[in-house]
C-alpha cells in the first residue's frame, strides 16, 4: 500500500512539473535566461538595457529595442503588473511576432504609453482585421494605430498597473486594470511575447501565463 502511495504521489509530481511548463511564470523572478534582447544598431551590449533588479525586470528605455520570449505562445492569458521607475514615458508589451526584427518586431504592439495603454500598434508591416486607414488618408502610416476603446484606466507615475491579455485563435483582449480596453484580430495565431525599451526606465512583475 505503501508503494502504491509513492507511486501515485510520484506520478503527481512529474503531472505538476510539466504544467508548470505550460503554465506558469515567463519570468523566472532570477534572470532572462528565456529571453532574447534587440538592442537598435547593437548599439550597447543586451544586458545593459535589460536585467533583473530585485525580483522585477527592470528595462532602462534607452537605447530603443525590445526583449522577447525564445519561445512562440498559442493561444494564451498573459497576466502582468508594470510601472514607471520614476516619471510616465513610452513601452509596449509586443504579441504575436513573426520576426523579431532591429529594432522594431512584426507583430503587435499593446502600447503602454503614459495615457494610451491599451492602444494598438501594428509594427514593421503587421495587421489586424479591424485597422482601417482614417478618412482622407491614403497611404498606410508607419505605425498603424486602434485606440483603446475606454478613457485611460493607468495608475499615477510610481504606482503598479495590472494588465491582462488574451491572444485566442489571433484574436487579441486586452484589460488595463480590469478595464476592457480593446480587442483586435491579428492576421496571424502563433508568436513570441516581447517587453519595449524606449523613453524611461520601466519595471514589470508578476509575469504569468496560462496556455487555453
Amino acid at each position: 500500500m505503501k508503494k502504491t502511495n509513492l507511486l501515485v504521489f510520484a506520478v503527481l509530481i512529474v503531472l505538476a512539473s510539466g504544467c508548470a511548463q505550460d503554465n506558469g511564470k515567463i519570468f523566472n523572478g532570477k534572470d532572462l535566461s528565456n529571453w532574447n534582447f534587440v538592442v537598435e544598431n547593437d548599439a550597447v551590449p543586451g544586458d545593459q538595457v535589460y536585467a533583473v533588479k530585485d525580483g522585477q525586470i527592470s528595462i532602462k528605455g534607452e537605447p530603443l529595442g525590445y526583449m522577447y520570449t525564445k519561445e512562440k505562445y498559442v493561444n494564451y492569458t498573459l497576466e502582468l503588473e508594470y510601472r514607471w521607475a520614476e516619471e510616465a514615458s513610452n513601452s509596449g508589451i509586443f504579441v504575436l511576432i513573426e520576426d523579431p526584427k532591429n529594432p522594431f518586431a512584426t507583430g503587435v504592439e499593446i502600447q503602454l504609453a503614459a495615457g494610451k495603454a491599451g492602444d494598438f500598434v501594428l509594427l514593421a508591416g503587421s495587421d489586424m482585421k479591424e485597422y482601417t486607414l482614417p478618412e482622407g488618408v491614403t497611404e498606410r502610416p508607419k505605425f498603424p494605430v486602434i485606440q483603446k476603446k475606454q478613457p485611460s484606466s493607468e495608475n499615477p507615475a510610481g504606482e503598479w498597473n495590472k494588465v491582462k491579455i488574451t491572444v485566442q485563435d489571433g484574436v487579441v483582449d486586452v484589460y488595463v486594470n480590469d478595464v476592457h480596453q480593446n480587442t483586435g484580430t491579428g492576421l496571424v495565431k502563433e508568436g513570441n511575447i516581447g517587453l519595449q525599451s524606449e523613453g524611461k526606465e520601466i519595471l514589470f512583475r508578476n509575469l504569468v501565463l496560462t496556455k487555453m
